[in-house]
C-alpha cells in the first residue's frame, strides 16, 4: 500500500505561481506527484504524493521538493488508515 503525504509549502513573496510550476514539472524517481494546488492562509502550495515506502517519500520531499527556488519551508502531514 502506497504512502500519501501532503506537503504543505510556504514560498517567498511573489514565487507562488513559479514554485507551483517548478512543482508541476517535478518528475520523481522516487513518487508519483498526484497534485498541486495553490491555496491561501498560512501556505501557499500544497502538494499531494505518493511513493512505495516512506523512505522514497522523505528523498522526494527533502531532495526534489524543498529544494525548488522560491521555497521558503515545507510541513509534511502523512495520510493514516484508521480503521
Amino acid at each position: 500500500m502506497p504512502i500519501r503525504g501532503y506537503v504543505l509549502v510556504e514560498t517567498g513573496v511573489g514565487h507562488t505561481r513559479t514554485v507551483a510550476e517548478a512543482m508541476r514539472a517535478i518528475r520523481s524517481r522516487n513518487a508519483s506527484i498526484i497534485g498541486v494546488d495553490t491555496v491561501t492562509g498560512p501556505y501557499d502550495v500544497i502538494v499531494t504524493l505518493e511513493a512505495e515506502d516512506l523512505n522514497r517519500l522523505g528523498k522526494a520531499i527533502t531532495e526534489e521538493i524543498a529544494t525548488v527556488a522560491g521555497v521558503s519551508r515545507t510541513t509534511t502531514c502523512l495520510s493514516v488508515n484508521l480503521s
